[in-house]
């Protein structure tokens, strides 16, 4: 991935900074953007944007066009920024399918509506969402989450139609991410089942890259070892 220009959204939670860590330490220039401050000084190989709120269409816009300039190009977009939340569907608070819909999707579609007149431009322009397994058939409580990630596979798809040829775009779909915070709310799981982020990492740079060339439109289950 040597020179590689890639934006990682929601790049200061845990698959964020294990995507993009692996990323430079294979010679790319990552930039990083989230809705939290940024936390490092930017060097010539990487850049943090905070405070850039992507359901915003203008801002996403902006903090795209900043890292193109900054590096000149852009390669990758690896959209992670997205949230989850439990309700049950049929008494549950309206606005939680609204925000899901809001974090997961939409942040997802202004970043890659910002990022394509770029990677179009680029000889290995790709795109890599994160969707759910979870989504392929939703459980109890797991309505909002799930149709805001299914939604997700479906913009994966479209895009890839619509831009064969010129850009590669794709998702992962990880089951339980093995996070601190996904710990603290289920404390009694069994971890080891759970995916790593790194291995969610692997797979989502290997989409980003030369090697990945001919795979468009693919949702690839990254299940961990439930």
């Amino acid at each position: 991935m040597n020179g590689t220009v890639i934006v990682v959204t929601g790049a200061l939670g845990a698959l964020g900074r294990s995507v993009a860590e692996i990323a430079l330490a294979r010679g790319a220039r990552v930039a990083g953007v989230d809705h939290a401050q940024a936390q490092l000084p930017a060097t010539d190989d990487r850049i943090e944007l905070g405070g850039v709120d992507l359901s915003d269409a203008e801002q996403a816009k902006t903090a795209i066009d900043a890292v193109a300039a900054h590096f000149g190009r852009l390669d990758a977009l690896i959209n992670i920024a997205g949230g989850f939340a439990f309700e049950a569907a049929a008494d549950g608070d309206g606005s939680v399918w609204q925000k899901m819909h809001t974090m997961n999707l939409v942040t997802a579609l202004n970043a890659s509506r910002a990022a394509i007149p770029h990677l179009a431009r680029s000889n290995s322009g790709r795109i890599v969402n994160v969707g759910a397994i979870g989504a392929l058939q939703a459980g109890a409580g797991m309505g909002p989450y799930a149709a805001s990630k299914a939604a997700v596979h479906r913009l994966t798809e479209a895009l890839a139609a619509e831009w064969k040829g010129k850009i590669t775009v794709n998702a992962v779909l990880p089951s339980i991410i093995d996070t601190a915070a996904n710990r603290a709310s289920m404390p009694k799981a069994d971890f080891d089942k759970w995916v790593k982020p790194q291995e969610l990492a692997e797979v989502i740079l290997f989409l980003a890259s030369d090697a990945a060339s001919g795979v468009t439109g693919a949702l690839i289950p990254v299940a961990g070892r439930v």
